[in-house]
C-alpha cells in the first residue's frame, strides 16, 4: 500500500490548521492578550512542520485513492489533526496536561462536545474561537468523508448512497473536489445564516461567531460554564432550527438550494427524524406538564431545545435535565443513541440505519408467516441490496459491543455505574454531556481519571469515523492487501 499520498493529504489540512491559529492569535492580539504570541508561535511551528511533510511525501497529482488508502487516510487524519489541534491547550492553558489537551482536542474534531476545561469564560478569546474552528472543521470533515469515502467503502450501508451518485474512488480527482465544493459552500451558507441570526437576536457577535460554527457543526462547545443556559429565551428555538437542518443530510440542502426541494422531503430520513423528533417532545413535555414543572411556554421552549441538541448529537445544555425525572431521562438516552441523518454533521447511529433495521425486522417476520415468499427489502422506493443489510448489522453489533466495553473499562477506572454508561454514551455515540457524581458542576470531566479519558478518547474516535473504518485497520489482511 501506497502510504506517502495519505500523509500527503495529512500534511495539507495540517497546513490549513496551522494558519487557523495564527487567526487566532490574530484574535488575541487585537483583544490585548499575550496568549496571542502563543498561537503564532503554535501556528508557525505547524505550518513549518507540515510543509516539510507535504514536501517530503509530494508524489504527483493524486487521481486514485484505493480502499485501504481511503481506511488509513480518515482514521489517520481524525487521529493526527486532534494531536496538532491540541498543541495551542497545552501552552495557552495553564496546567492543561497532554491527555487533558489531546481529549479537548478529540472532542471538538470528533464533535463530540465533552469538555475536561472549567472557568471557560475566563480563558482568552482566541482558545474558545480554536475551541469553534475545532468543531467547525470537524464537522465539515466528516461529511465529505461520508460523501466521498465511506459509501465506496462499504462502511454501515452506506453503499446505499452510491444510487446518489458519489461513487468517486478510483475517480478522486476531479469529481470529489465538485462535492466537496458543493457541501463546503452549504455548510459556510448555514454557518452565515446561523451566525447573522445569533445576532439578530442580540447575541454578542464573537459569542455569535463560536456557537454559529458548533451549531451547524452539532458539536456543542460553548463560550461559557454553563453552556447555553445565558441565551435562554427566543435563541433556543433558533438555535434548535439549526441544529435540525445541520442534522439533514447536507446532500439534501445543496439539492433545495438548486430548485429540487422534493429530494429533501421525500428523503424517508428526513420523514423519520421530524416524527421522531416530535414524538419525543411532545411527550416529554406532557410528562413534564404533568409534574407542574413550569409554564407551558417555558416548558415547550426547554424541552424542545434540550431533545433537539441531544438528538442531533451536539450537546449544548440550557435546563439541568436530571432534575425532569427518571422517565425523561431515559428518552433523552434513547434519543442520543438514535441520532441525526446520514450525510449530515450529525452523530450516533443515524436515522438510515435505525430504518434498515425495521425493515429487515418487518421482512423477518413477515417471511416467518409466509417461509416461500419472496419478500425484498425496499426503503425510498430502491431495493436494499444484501451488502447493505449486512454492513448495517455488522455496524450494529460492534456499535453495541464497543459501547458495553467502553462502559466497563471506565468502570474499571474507579468511576461509577450512572457515571462510566453515560460516559460511554457520550464518547462513542459523540452527544457532549455525562452525568454522574465525577461530572463538575459545569460539565467538565476533568476530575476524571486519564485512563477513563483515555479510553474515551478511543470512544469518540471510534464512534465519529463509523466503527467499522476504525476496527478494519486492526485485522491482518488489511495490511497485508
Amino acid at each position: 500500500m501506497q502510504i506517502r499520498p495519505v500523509i500527503n493529504i495529512t500534511g495539507y489540512l495540517a497546513m490549513v490548521m496551522g494558519v487557523l491559529m495564527l487567526v487566532c492569535g490574530v484574535v488575541d492580539a487585537f483583544g490585548g492578550r499575550q496568549s496571542g504570541q502563543v498561537f503564532f508561535l503554535d501556528g508557525l511551528i505547524v505550518l513549518l512542520l507540515s510543509t516539510c511533510v507535504v514536501l517530503a511525501t509530494t508524489v504527483g497529482s493524486i487521481r486514485f485513492m484505493d480502499r485501504r488508502q481511503a481506511f488509513l487516510l480518515t482514521t489517520l487524519v481524525w487521529s493526527v489533526l486532534p494531536a496538532v489541534g491540541a498543541v495551542p491547550f497545552v501552552l495557552g492553558i495553564p496546567h492543561a496536561s497532554l491527555v487533558d489537551a489531546y481529549f479537548e482536542a478529540m472532542s471538538g474534531m470528533t464533535t463530540t462536545g465533552s469538555t475536561v476545561f472549567h472557568g471557560l469564560e475566563d480563558l482568552p478569546h482566541g482558545v474558545l474561537l480554536w475551541r469553534g474552528i475545532l468543531q467547525w472543521l470537524g464537522g465539515l470533515g466528516i461529511v465529505i468523508v461520508a460523501m466521498i469515502f465511506l459509501p465506496a467503502m462499504r462502511v454501515g450501508g452506506m453503499q446505499f448512497f452510491l444510487t446518489e451518485g458519489f461513487d468517486t474512488l478510483g475517480k478522486i480527482m476531479p469529481r470529489a473536489m465538485d462535492i466537496a465544493m458543493s457541501l463546503l459552500g452549504v455548510y459556510i451558507l448555514l454557518t452565515l445564516a446561523c451566525l447573522l441570526s445569533y445576532m439578530a437576536f442580540h447575541m454578542d457577535p464573537f459569542d455569535a461567531t463560536v456557537h454559529a460554527m458548533t451549531t451547524i457543526s452539532t458539536g456543542g462547545f460553548s463560550t461559557s460554564d454553563a453552556s447555553f443556559a445565558p441565551f435562554k429565551g427566543p435563541l433556543e428555538y433558533v438555535s434548535s432550527a439549526f441544529m435540525i437542518l445541520a442534522s439533514f443530510p447536507l446532500v439534501r440542502l445543496v439539492q433545495l438550494m438548486g430548485g429540487r426541494p422534493s429530494h429533501l422531503f421525500r428523503d424517508p430520513q428526513v420523514r423519520a427524524y421530524i416524527q421522531l423528533l416530535v414524538l419525543c417532545c411532545g411527550l416529554l413535555v406532557l410528562y413534564r406538564m404533568a409534574l407542574h414543572q413550569g409554564t407551558f411556554p417555558d416548558v415547550l421552549r426547554e424541552t424542545v431545545f434540550n431533545v433537539v441538541t441531544l438528538f442531533s448529537g451536539t450537546g449544548y445544555a440550557s435546563e439541568d435535565i436530571t432534575r425532569w425525572g427518571g422517565f425523561a431521562l431515559t428518552i433523552v438516552f434513547i434519543a442520543g443513541l438514535i441520532g441525526g441523518c446520514t450525510g449530515s454533521t450529525a452523530c450516533s447511529v443515524k436515522i438510515f440505519r435505525w430504518l434498515v433495521l425495521w425493515q429487515s425486522i418487518k421482512q423477518m417476520l413477515l417471511q416467518m408467516r409466509s417461509p416461500s415468499a419472496v419478500i425484498p427489502l425496499r426503503l425510498a422506493n430502491k431495493r436494499l441490496e444484501m451488502d447493505v443489510i449486512d454492513s448495517v448489522m455488522a455496524f450494529f453489533t460492534l456499535f453495541i459491543l464497543t459501547l458495553g466495553l467502553t462502559s466497563v473499562g471506565i468502570a474499571l477506572t474507579g468511576l461509577s455505574f450512572q457515571t462510566s454508561v453515560t460516559a460511554a454514551w457520550t464518547s462513542v455515540a459523540n452527544i457532549g454531556p455525562a452525568f454522574g457524581e465525577a461530572v463538575g458542576a459545569s460539565g467538565s470531566l476533568e476530575a476524571f481519571p486519564a485512563t477513563a479519558k483515555w479510553i474515551m478518547i478511543f470512544g469518540m474516535l471510534a464512534g465519529r469515523l463509523e466503527i467499522l473504518s476504525l476496527y478494519v485497520l486492526f485485522t491482518r489482511r488489511f495490511w497485508t492487501g
